[in-house]
């Protein structure tokens, strides 16, 4: 095995593993506190601007899962589930997927078939979904969203950093939004060849959240043609490339 390869699989396994007891504890600690049905009734503005985020998230997530998954029942329960548990289910889901890869794809390129979608006999398949130039209109509608409800709440409610904002509901949805952070400043690792882009992408992703990764996404969206895969877009360049060349990253044929 590729030393390199086997050490960041190892690395993003454990680090997930982790982020997910984090958060089982922060959601522990929620229903010891004053339990969920608070979150349903925020009362303060900036509770509302973090309950899009997190609803962002989990539709981004949501979108991967439902590339992954061929069933619309473990679609569903998934959403379910993400809806209700946050991060700790995209942690676990993301751990079993590594304890799945066999030792050839651990040593060639784990994240790739961790994030690829696989069918019958083990194949790694693309599927087309909606077309590039509908995704980048949503991905675009949705930062409008974050945009306009974020500077509307700072105008009419003033600094996010005030103790009142801090409640109990609060700080775990932070906890939660800041693991999918974390999720996703791995892939933009992955998909970026250069350091530099990606702590740039990560350090705007740290500081705007679901702002930043609709932004990222758009971004990546334009490096598409209209007849490509929006699939495509989950992957490096370099794995769409070595595609049609390395038998092990071959997409189906049918695709």
């Amino acid at each position: 095995m590729a030393p390199a390869s086997v050490g960041v699989a190892v690395a993003v396994r454990t680090s997930l593993t982790v982020l997910a007891c984090v958060m089982v504890a922060a959601i522990a600690y929620l229903l010891a506190v004053n339990g969920f049905y608070t979150c349903f009734r925020p009362p303060d503005w900036w509770m509302h601007v973090i309950l899009v985020d997190f609803c962002i998230n989990i539709a981004i997530i949501g979108a991967w899962f439902t590339y992954k998954e061929s069933s619309w029942i473990m679609g569903a329960a998934f959403l379910f589930l993400l809806f209700w548990f946050g991060s700790v289910s995209t942690c676990g889901y993301i751990v079993l997927q590594f304890y799945k890869l066999s030792p050839e794809e651990s040593s060639k390129d784990p994240l790739y078939f961790v994030l690829a979608r696989r069918e019958k006999g083990d194949v790694v398949t693309h599927i087309r979904g909606p077309s590039v130039v509908n995704a980048r209109i949503i991905f675009v509608l949705l930062d409008c969203l974050m945009l306009g409800i974020s500077i509307y709440v700072f105008i009419v409610d003033g600094s996010p950093f005030q103790s009142k904002v801090f409640t109990p509901c609060m700080v775990v949805a932070l906890i939660d939004i800041y693991i999918h952070v974390v999720v996703l400043s791995v892939w933009m690792a992955y998909k970026e060849s250069s350091w530099i882009n990606a702590f740039f992408w990560i350090v705007l992703l740290v500081c705007f959240r679901s702002i930043t990764t609709c932004v990222y996404i758009v971004w990546q969206l334009f490096y598409l043609s209209p007849q490509q895969s929006i699939s495509e877009i989950i992957f490096s360049r370099s794995n769409r490339d070595s595609q049609s060349s390395d038998p092990l990253l071959m997409a189906h044929p049918d695709v």
